[in-house]
């Protein structure tokens, strides 16, 4: 059997402490950055998954969707895609990595958004691409409505 020791100086050991100390923090920085920085991912294939999210965002709905179209990705953006995608920018998502894809889009009736409880006209639109959720928004159905991503604010 071989062995081999190493023999430190004591100013040799405060080197390699604040080393450590710095590979550490260095270590922890990056974790917390890639934490909040990763996009995450919303797994909607089912029924069931598209209700959870729905109310995990502070809206009640119908049990079913009310409508799902079929929906390609324009391969080049006009100046209303390229307002919609900031707004899907704005929640976290991207539609550029999509273009030319075919998604599926799921919508809704929002039975509690605020002064439009008795209207019926707002809904919720879900982008799904391969089971997942690439975008989406809750809007007026009414010619002078509104648009805003999917998030209640007021909860």
């Amino acid at each position: 059997m071989f062995i081999k020791t190493i023999k430190l100086k004591k100013p040799n050991y405060l080197a390699a402490a604040l080393v450590a100390a710095i590979v550490c923090l260095v270590v922890i920085v990056g974790l917390t950055a890639y934490k909040f920085t990763r996009k995450k991912s919303y797994e909607l294939g089912s029924e069931q998954q598209r209700q959870e999210f729905i109310k995990e965002m502070g809206w009640e709905t119908e049990k079913e969707f009310s409508d799902c179209k079929k929906v390609t990705i324009p391969q080049e953006f006009n100046e209303v895609y390229e307002s919609y995608n900031e707004l899907q920018k704005q929640q976290g998502f991207d539609l550029t990595p999509y273009k030319g894809k075919e998604c599926d889009i799921y919508t809704y009736k929002i039975n509690n958004y605020k002064d439009h409880e008795d209207k019926g006209d707002v809904v919720c639109n879900l982008m799904i691409c391969d089971n997942k959720l690439i975008g989406g928004d809750v809007c007026s159905t009414q010619l002078d409505g509104f648009m805003q991503g999917l998030k209640n604010k007021d909860k």
